[in-house]
């Protein structure tokens, strides 16, 4: 057997340094190099240096064979491809080296030896390498420490000393963390961590947005946040209750069992998804099999109420904008509601049972409550009471989920009941992202009037292909807005960035605004002033008191809407080009209208902000501004505008505060009525917003019937 000191150089030249002097110069080599060339069976047991008897004779040393290169190379093969040989193929290999099958043995015990001490060699260095780095973490954390200062008083901080009122703070902390963990004992095992504190983020949650500005400004109303917030004494959204202790364990399992039945439902095909029949090469649309949907789901949320119609689809597309700042619009409901204003017409935040674990969303829960719409009073808002959930799965795909909880409501009557539906979010390079939308609603829709019956029936109202083309777009528009490289002769008049992202936030509180305007709102008590079928005129008033985003005085909103026997692409083109503007605008008074300055928002040159002025006779009316925003995608379109105060409007475009501009918006929804494949009309919301003052007739819709009535009788045209 190989003993431990047969390679000392050093007991070699104590034996015999005359006679071995070859010897001693071959075992001064390394001990891999012994590993590799010298055979066990030859090595000599003489004792070490400590034991010798200098009275005894000297006991002679074997003299050992050192292996030829060819037999090392052969083994070195053969150890590559079987390191532990068993006895046939030892004596095989011997036969063909000339050697013995105990010294071929021995090599390979060696050689298992030396790679196991290369591999324990390997390990340490990596594991000294990752201890270098914690200690000189730990280092710069406590110099950290030794540098901190007060914050009352700017001197160094003294860590350890507490004043009194800290004490209380701290026994007062230690109560409602008992009390949290109470809870979080039962939950742990759905969300795998401690849920927080319900009011842990009404601070941060009602603070500026942290990486997009999506600020828009004051409404005299809020639209977002938690409750006692909202407004109006018959607000259904308002009359939800925070869910108690007792039911936050359901809702975390309803949160994990709806995020796996996105995930089946956003990744499964055929034949739980049919693909839908429409126009549209840019995008995928899908129409779920509700027969195949209750096989694979069978427990889910149950059968459908009775009086519910169900409505699915589903809808991907590509979106410039990274999965981070997704994330972050979906879960912050200020961003939400901001970003898709055209749908949801309130939202507030009821409780947050976790705030993610690392810094971001994942693991994020938060029950919500939100009202969504389209944009006509004609068609009744859907409330929904939901429980949000957010996670990142193992592949780096985000989640977000909602499901209802009328489960904890048991004595209220829903009209809609929100099935698992969500999004799946995937990072691509250059800042992109593959968005799959999932949409799954159980609503009682008889109160929506006939004209808008195949929109609505055809899942583009409320269904994920609107959701979709809503996210694209707007993630085109704050591309445009964060924009640093847009070439001065594209800016007009506006000479500045701070000008260009002033008069784009001026014109996103313009179109929130309006959108928040012209729905049918359970917060709005529209009032019908004629009884002449869908051409309705509604109107509601409110008293603007105090909010410098608008004028002061009563306030009159006005909306109808009214089918137009003309494709609803004609119609946005005919709308917001400034040259046919005096053919229906009444502020205009037939004068000229002309363009001042023009950004785009997106691909379609249909998605831009325009500053107008109107060349005309009246004095009162001369040199008069307009601001407008028109956008358009596949599920509709809006031209909005405003009339501008020409000394605020200078100070916006010079990149000052946009919030304290004066503004009453006006505007139209433009959209399909029904699927793509159906008639060549559309439907034509008019809403706009006038002080008591000033109220005449400003109705855009006469003009408008004027107009529908001409292009009407030109059917070579139309058609």
């Amino acid at each position: 057997m190989f003993q431990p000191g047969m390679f000392d150089s050093h007991h070699m030249s104590m034996l015999d340094m005359s006679t071995h002097k070859s010897s001693e110069s071959d075992m001064g080599r390394s001990r891999d190099d012994d590993f590799e060339t010298k055979s066990g069976t030859e090595t000599t047991d003489a004792p070490s240096g400590d034991e010798l008897d200098p009275s005894q004779p000297r006991p002679k040393r074997k003299r050992y064979h050192r292996h030829t290169q060819r037999q090392i190379q052969e083994m070195e093969a053969f150890f590559k491809e079987c390191p532990h040989p068993d006895d046939k193929q030892r004596k095989e290999l011997s036969r063909e080296l000339g050697l013995e099958p105990l010294q071929v043995k021995f090599w390979f015990q060696n050689k298992r030896t030396q790679m196991k001490a290369k591999h324990e060699r390997h390990e340490n260095s990596i594991l000294k390498n990752e201890n270098d780095k914690l200690r000189a973490e730990n280092n710069r954390y406590k110099e950290a420490l030794s540098n901190a200062t007060c914050p009352n008083c700017g001197g160094p901080a003294a860590l350890g000393e507490m004043s009194f009122d800290e004490q209380h703070l701290k026994i007062e902390n230690a109560r409602l963390h008992e009390e949290i963990d109470r809870i979080s004992a039962i939950a742990a095992k759905y969300v795998g961590k401690p849920m927080s504190s319900s009011f842990s983020h009404l601070s941060s949650s009602q603070g500026p947005s942290r990486s997009l500005d999506l600020a828009v400004g004051s409404f005299g109303a809020p639209q977002s946040g938690y409750v006692g917030e909202m407004y109006g004494s018959g607000d259904l959204l308002r009359s939800v209750a925070v869910p108690t202790d007792a039911d936050k364990p359901l809702i975390v399992e309803l949160a994990v069992s709806a995020m796996e039945e996105l995930i089946r439902m956003a990744q499964a095909g055929d034949p739980l998804w049919v693909p839908a029949h429409d126009n549209s090469s840019s995008s995928h649309h899908d129409i779920l099999n509700e027969d195949e949907y209750m096989r694979t789901f069978p427990r889910g949320l149950g059968p459908k109420s009775l009086g519910l119609r169900s409505e699915a689809s589903r809808e991907s597309a590509l979106v410039i904008m990274n999965h981070v700042n997704l994330v972050e619009i979906l879960m912050d409901v200020n961003q939400w509601s901001t970003v898709f204003c055209g749908i949801v017409s309130r939202a507030m935040t009821l409780d947050i049972l976790s705030t993610g674990v690392a810094g971001n969303y994942n693991g994020a829960l938060q029950v919500m409550s939100a009202e969504f719409q389209v944009p006509s009073p004609l068609v009744p808002t859907r409330e929904n009471y939901f429980v949000r959930y957010c996670k990142q799965h193992t592949d780096g795909t985000w989640a977000v989920v909602d499901v209802s909880l009328d489960s904890l409501r048991p004595n209220s009557i829903s009209r809609t009941r929100r099935r698992p539906s969500g999004c799946l979010i995937q990072e691509l390079p250059n800042g992109y992202s593959k968005v799959i939308w999932v949409e799954h609603v159980e609503v009682d829709d008889r109160a929506v009037h006939n004209i808008y019956r195949p929109l609505v029936n055809s899942g583009l109202a409320f269904g994920a292909k609107r959701w979709v083309a809503t996210l694209d777009r707007q993630c085109e528009r704050l591309a445009s807005s964060m924009a640093n490289n847009i070439p001065a002769g594209d800016l007009c008049v506006i000479t500045s960035t701070e000008g260009r992202k002033s008069m784009l936030k001026l014109a996103q509180r313009m179109v929130l605004s309006f959108c928040t305007g012209v729905g049918a709102s359970t917060a709005h008590a529209w009032t019908t002033l004629s009884a002449t079928g869908s051409d309705d005129v509604r109107v509601m008033t409110r008293k603007s008191m105090d909010d410098p985003g608008r004028p002061p005085g009563i306030v009159l909103s006005a909306a109808t809407s009214f089918w137009l026997p003309v494709p609803p692409k004609r119609v946005f083109d005919f709308l917001r080009d400034e040259n046919s503007r005096s053919e229906w605008d009444i502020l205009s008074n037939g004068g000229l209208v002309q363009e001042l300055a023009h950004i785009a928002n997106g691909r379609d040159p249909g998605n831009c902000v325009s500053l107008l002025r109107v060349n005309s006779a009246n004095s009162s009316q001369s040199n008069m501004l307009i601001l407008q925003e028109s956008c358009t995608d596949s599920t509709g379109s809006y031209v909005i505008y405003a009339p501008v105060d020409i000394v605020a409007m200078n100070v916006v475009l010079s990149g000052g505060d946009p919030d304290y501009v004066a503004l009453l918006p006006s505007g139209f929804a433009i959209l399909p009525d029904g699927p793509p494949a159906g008639g060549a009309g559309g439907i034509l919301d008019v809403g706009s917003e006038l002080r008591s003052h000033v109220i005449r007739t400003h109705d855009p819709g006469i003009a408008l019937h004027k107009w529908e009535r001409e292009e009407g009788n030109k059917n070579d045209v139309v058609y």
